[in-house]
């Protein structure tokens, strides 16, 4: 029953209460991480929806939060679910056609917005179509806004021009801020409803309309306790925080730091957090596939450059460290002699590994997209524990998830207590549990066609669970490629295998309604060069690189020794080599970096066809 789940401004305020952290949230500022306490952290929240209370925001009112991963983002958060409103996050890296989309379709009363990139985007969409009718700037947003800023919570701006509305500093509403404004919040928040509406999430989908997903407090609150309760979180320790948190994926694991005493270190930038695990030294932090993939990448890249001894001993330590993942990572017997290698090979490399990204990491967490068994091996074996979990934005999100005392590799985990799950017929996944959406917002038909009346969730996701209860993901449903001879093929599996590589970066698999299965490959370059050096081969360029014969062959190789265990149907016949990686600001991946297929297989259609245009068996 959704009544045993507390709001979640409601569970903020136990964790303050108990924790009472001097440094709740940590962010950079010129050149420091400076540290922000729980009891200013309320301040600010208590400020704020006081502010949004005296600018007529109420209950059930939309309110917008665009912004990157920053302290303000989680104070406006909380503001706003303290006054019983439903907020509605933006990508902080959204276009304005889908901007524009949102704030219409959710009819968002007011928009908060930080960081001078969100503000220049917000400023571009606002002059050319209609906005929201407030706007709260925080910060060096303020720079970046056109048209007069509020001085204080009571006072409004005029109109700005074009559709920019009355616009308000984030600093002046909260500036006066102080006991009165925090009793008055936690009066407020005393009277909401679990089960009520808390935000609703637009899903990043790669065609069509975005859908809104509507999930309650009870949603969330329910999936933070059952997700988080097995975790060994020490009250005091540091995460980080970098995925979007417009994303549920993020947002999610922040509310489990944030209940649980966690610091909670914010990076606006994906590029600046390899800087910020070295400052940072974080203890945990979740992320996607393919972060774990470059942080693999970079690892190979480093040792390929090194040479002599080093480059011997590195070597031996990576194979030292495939003899060892039976034992490190499955807890199999394995030789006398193999331990004794590891605990050498853990001095001399394995110990650089781990302070590569801080030194303190007791645990990485895997989620958004299907993770390739051998990163999981790697990772563990080497100490630096990766579990892998699944959900989605309809689920909360998490659905399942690895733990430290339950993990098996291979599986996305046992499904979280309170949560169903079942397969339909055709080998679709059935979620039910108190974790599941109220529904998509202003979307009856798409909401009955996932949603049945008994509560039952289908995911579109293709997977099963094995005898111990661990659940695994085959594909999804509409990502599985068709051949011409009828035969299913989930891509995912595969593509991850070939990642595995120390020389392949990223792969895609095509071959819909082909007469049998192809590969755009994205070679890792560093790794590559290294190799063609040793074997007196010079490449002095990408371009040079993916029309090299030598580089062909090797790329070749790896796939045959990859896909050795695969059906003859699901064998890569063909492939080619790409030039550049695929990218979100290039358009083929989305928010959380997963593959836009449609995407690819339009830009990379003539060269596709050539791949079945060719008559030998493997492009060269």
């Amino acid at each position: 029953m959704t009544a045993d789940y507390p709001t979640l401004p409601g569970r903020l305020l136990q964790a303050i209460d108990r924790y009472a952290s001097p440094r709740a949230q940590i962010h950079k500022q010129d050149g420091q991480w400076l540290p922000i306490t729980a009891k200013e952290m309320l301040r600010r929240i208590a400020g704020l929806s006081q502010s949004l209370a005296n600018l007529g925001v109420a209950q059930g009112d939309r309110v917008a939060l665009f912004a990157p991963n920053c302290p303000e983002w989680h104070v406006a958060d909380f503001a706003a679910l303290g006054l019983g409103a439903v907020v509605v996050p933006i990508y902080f890296r959204e276009s304005a056609e889908r901007m524009a989309y949102i704030l219409e379709h959710s009819e968002a009363k007011i928009i908060f917005v930080a960081g001078e990139e969100q503000a220049r985007r917000w400023s571009e969409m606002a002059k050319s179509k209609s906005g929201a009718e407030k706007v709260i700037f925080a910060g060096s947003a303020r720079t970046e806004a056109s048209g007069p800023i509020g001085r204080s919570g009571s006072e409004r701006s005029g109109p700005s021009p074009g559709g920019l509305g009355e616009t308000f500093s984030y600093e002046a509403l909260i500036a006066q801020a102080g006991d009165a404004e925090i009793e008055a919040y936690r009066r407020r928040i005393a009277g909401l409803r679990s089960d009520s509406l808390a935000s609703i999430i637009y899903t990043s989908g790669t065609t069509g309309e975005p859908k809104g997903v509507m999930l309650s407090h009870a949603n969330f609150t329910s999936n933070v306790k059952a997700s988080f309760e097995r975790f060994d979180l020490e009250p005091g320790s540091v995460a980080l925080s970098f995925l979007p948190l417009a994303h549920v994926y993020e947002r999610e694991v922040d509310y489990g730091y944030l209940f649980n005493g966690v610091s909670v270190a914010y990076v606006p930038r994906m590029e600046d957090v390899p800087q910020a695990l070295l400052e940072v030294r974080p203890h945990i932090c979740a992320a996607v596939p393919r972060f774990f993939e470059k942080l693999y990448g970079n690892i190979l890249e480093r040792g390929a450059q090194t040479t002599g001894i080093r480059r011997r001993i590195f070597d031996w330590a990576i194979g030292v460290e495939r003899k060892a993942a039976p034992w490190r990572a499955y807890g199999r017997r394995v030789p006398l002699g193999v331990r004794w290698q590891w605990r050498v090979a853990n001095q001399l490399v394995y110990q650089k590994f781990r302070e590569g990204v801080g030194g303190r990491i007791v645990e990485f967490i895997s989620g958004g997209a299907p993770l390739a068994p051998e990163l999981a091996e790697f990772f563990t074996t080497v100490g630096l524990p990766l579990f892998q979990g699944y959900g989605l934005t309809e689920t909360s999100p998490v659905v399942a998830t690895n733990l430290p005392s339950a993990s098996h590799i291979g599986t996305v985990g046992r499904p979280i207590p309170g949560v169903e799950v079942r397969t339909a017929e055709d080998g679709e996944l059935l979620v039910r549990g108190p974790c599941v959406m109220q529904g998509y917002y202003k979307k009856p038909e798409e909401t009955r066609a996932v949603l049945s009346p008994d509560g039952w969730l289908a995911t579109g996701d293709i997977g099963g669970l094995d005898a111990d209860g661990y659940l695994s993901i085959t594909d999804r449903k509409k990502e599985l490629l068709k051949t011409a001879g009828g035969k299913l093929i989930a891509p995912a599996p595969i593509e991850n295998a070939l990642k595995s590589s120390p020389f392949i970066l990223s792969a895609v698999l095509v071959g819909d309604r082909r007469p049998y299965i192809a590969a755009l490959i994205v070679p890792n370059f560093a790794t590559v060069q290294a190799r063609a050096a040793q074997a007196g081969v010079k490449l002095a360029s990408p371009q040079e690189m993916v029309s090299s014969a030598w580089v062909h062959d090797l790329i070749e190789g790896e796939i045959k020794r990859l896909s050795a265990n695969l059906a003859q149907f699901e064998t890569i016949k063909r492939f080619a080599l790409l030039d550049r990686e695929f990218t979100f600001d290039g358009g083929e991946l989305t928010f959380t970096l997963k593959l836009k297929r449609r995407v690819i297989d339009e830009r990379y259609a003539d060269l596709i066809e050539r791949l079945y245009a060719q008559p030998s068996p493997v492009a060269r």
